[in-house]
């Protein structure tokens, strides 16, 4: 044989082995659709990438208690949420770096329920916020941040490496969705029209230290400093939750270090009668998240709130804008309609679509 031929061979060897090797990750890995579904969002950010005035950028509490269509429609504010489950502050960083790789927004909306964490939680949640993320230097960074002590790089970098044994937990979702996906969120807003009162509330259990660590210091003037070198305002926000509780001692580290940085803090808490949220109505959780009715009054609120940032103008006399919102609002009606079929057929809400 020839050394043409010999090399011929081996690249075709090898280009098989390549295409095997991404078919089966593909396979292997889980799709976050039909189970575990925000763990599609920090993927579906790229869909809505530009032109964006507003990021919001946390945990839980930004995707489930703000809408970005209700942000347009009432005043013609462009904004996305890189909101994932439970995202912790070094994640939220390496979110805002990500973003400007692809806009440079005029606000970022920081949520800072998540500094109570000092420390990497559990692989579950990592992957929920950093395999959706293309590859980059930043993600590479945030994947050696995030990590717990049982976790590899290599298993970030090649998936397969740490799915190749989800041969007997395949199910229909991973073939349906093999080589596409379906959108789940509003501009990273996860819908829940549902509604589950608060009816009891624990009493908190006092903290032997209310103190946060460096760490979270460290990455909240992180973003602070990055917002500042890009002409970014930076927001702080606690959003609107009864459950786990934010304690005072936590809140007003908040508001020091806000006042000693010339930040605006907004704590929802504090402003329930201007917002209307009512907890009998506006939660589908019992208080940990907000409903529709509760994300839309939250962002009601603090819409005018936004309307006095610098930079921050309404947008809806742009045309191609207008369009293209326009098509976000019909999935938004099109999902609403969609969850409030299956309540009135089954009493709750069974898939966000």
């Amino acid at each position: 044989m020839s050394k043409f031929k010999i090399i011929r061979n081996i690249i075709v060897f090898l280009l098989i082995l390549t295409g095997s090797l991404w078919f089966l990750q593909r396979l292997l890995v889980p799709k976050y659709i039909e189970e575990n579904e925000e763990g599609v969002l920090s993927a579906e950010y790229y869909d809505n990438a530009g032109e964006n005035d507003v990021l919001f950028i946390g945990d839980c509490e930004v995707y489930s208690n703000f809408s970005p269509v209700k942000l347009w429609q009432d005043y013609g504010i462009t904004s996305v949420i890189r909101g994932t489950p439970q995202q912790l502050i070094w994640q939220s960083y390496y979110m805002l770096e990500d973003t400007l790789r692809y806009e440079t927004p005029k606000v970022v909306v920081y949520n800072v329920f998540s500094m109570r964490y000092d420390k990497p939680q559990s692989e579950a949640y990592n992957r929920l916020t950093l395999d959706g993320m293309r590859w980059s230097g930043v993600k590479s960074d945030a994947i050696k941040a995030s990590m717990t002590e049982d976790e590899s790089y290599l298993s970030y970098m090649f998936p397969i490496l740490r799915f190749h044994s989800r041969w007997n937990e395949l199910s229909s979702e991973d073939f349906k969705y093999l080589f596409s996906s379906e959108q789940l969120s509003h501009n990273g807003y996860v819908m829940r029209i549902d509604t589950k009162p608060v009816e009891y509330l624990p009493d908190p259990i006092p903290l032997a230290d209310y103190t946060y660590a460096d760490i979270d210091w460290e990455y909240l003037d992180k973003i602070r400093d990055c917002c500042k070198e890009h002409g970014i305002t930076l927001i702080l926000i606690k959003s609107a939750s009864c459950y786990p509780y934010w304690y005072p001692e936590w809140d007003q580290q908040i508001k020091d270090y806000a006042e000693k940085y010339g930040l605006t803090y907004v704590n929802f808490l504090e402003h329930q009668s201007e917002t209307g949220i009512d907890y009998a109505q506006d939660t589908y959780d019992a208080g940990l998240h907000l409903n529709l009715s509760g994300a839309e009054k939250s962002s009601a609120f603090f819409g005018k709130i936004l309307m006095e940032q610098p930079g921050i103008t309404d947008r809806r006399g742009d045309g191609s804008l207008t369009e293209k919102w326009n098509r976000k609002i019909e999935f938004y009606e099109q999902m609403k309609a969609s969850q409030q079929k299956q309540l009135d057929e089954t009493g709750k809400v069974t898939s966000f679509r």
